[in-house]
């Protein structure tokens, strides 16, 4: 098969971590043509979405892990597949990519996680569909709401609707002296809507990050715990990774979840539980296939592939 994942730029990837690379490097060890696809690049005209695209041989190493070919415009219906994998902030121009994305579909191209479906689940509210799962929310903009969700609750998380990585996420408690300005900061004196969650301390024994694969759970988690006086257990936060069996509260979620999300079109998704809380559906570009691999022996690429090859096939 011909595979373009549209990713951040090549020379930002931590190959050594890297999810796309781990799918990149397994659909190339079973003789799929990879190529690179940079999110700017896609072009519409006269209905037809192309891009350019650049042939990758992926390495062995991990510096440099790729050596790319020159890039050519090519359709995106000349692919078998096209995997969106860029990072959020999901702003307006990852909205305008799923709308090129959605045309590259009515011409025949095949797309993972289809951009409907991609652009229809925000990764923060996407939760409301399924509170039997979820910690006390709230979502709003108004900062008096905000306010009384914190005085009502007395330690919860605020954060924005469009970070990853644990960027801008607070922890604040009801006789916090800062929690005001942290409010008007983060709300934008309320010009924009942000989540704010009870705060579970189950956090502590760490954040796990749930992989759903055409709706089945990967078997092991990775539970990312925070580092002394975090309260953030994201790896990009400074979070160490731990790999461990799903508990029945986990495959409880995943099962639930997993069908629905997958008859939608999300053939990858990650699934953060912290505690027995669901607390974020991930979509854009799920990530922990290295860690989890590494210390379950559980090779979530190949299973990633596999699903692939079957959606393609089908």
């Amino acid at each position: 098969m011909r595979l373009a994942f549209i990713l951040d730029p090549l020379e930002h990837l931590k190959a050594y971590k890297d999810s796309s690379v781990a799918m990149m490097r397994e659909a190339q060890r079973r003789g799929h043509a990879v190529f690179a696809i940079q999110r700017a690049a896609l072009v519409l005209r006269d209905g037809m979405v192309s891009a350019a695209a650049a042939r990758l041989e992926l390495l062995a190493g991990d510096a440099p892990w790729c050596a790319p070919g020159e890039p050519e415009l090519q359709p995106l219906n000349a692919f078998d597949a096209v995997l969106m994998r860029q990072d959020p902030p999901f702003d307006a121009e990852y909205v305008t990519a799923t709308w090129l994305l959605e045309r590259a579909e009515a011409g025949g191209a095949r797309i993972f996680n289809r951009p409907r479906a991609i652009r229809d689940h925000n990764e923060k509210i996407a939760i409301a569909e399924f509170p039997q799962f979820t910690a006390t929310t709230l979502v709003a903009r108004d900062a008096a709401d905000i306010q009384a969700f914190i005085d009502e609750l007395g330690d919860v998380i605020l954060k924005p609707l469009d970070g990853m990585g644990g960027s801008s996420i607070f922890r604040v408690r009801r006789d916090d002296p800062n929690r005001n300005v942290i409010v008007e900061t983060l709300a934008a004196h309320g010009s924009r809507s942000i989540m704010a969650q009870r705060y579970l301390p189950q956090i502590a024994q760490g954040d796990k990050r749930i992989l759903l694969i055409a709706g089945q759970a990967v078997p092991y988690c990775l539970a990312r715990i925070p580092k002394p006086g975090e309260s953030r257990g994201n790896l990009a936060a400074g979070g160490t990774g731990v790999a461990q069996p799903l508990s029945p509260r986990d495959r409880e979620i995943a099962e639930t979840l997993g069908p629905i999300l997958a008859a939608r079109g999300l053939l990858l998704v990650g699934l953060d539980v912290i505690g027995d809380c669901l607390t974020e559906i991930n979509v854009t570009s799920p990530t922990c296939f290295v860690e989890i691999t590494r210390q379950s022996g559980c090779d979530v690429a190949a299973l990633f592939i596999d699903a692939l090859e079957s959606a393609v096939l089908r």
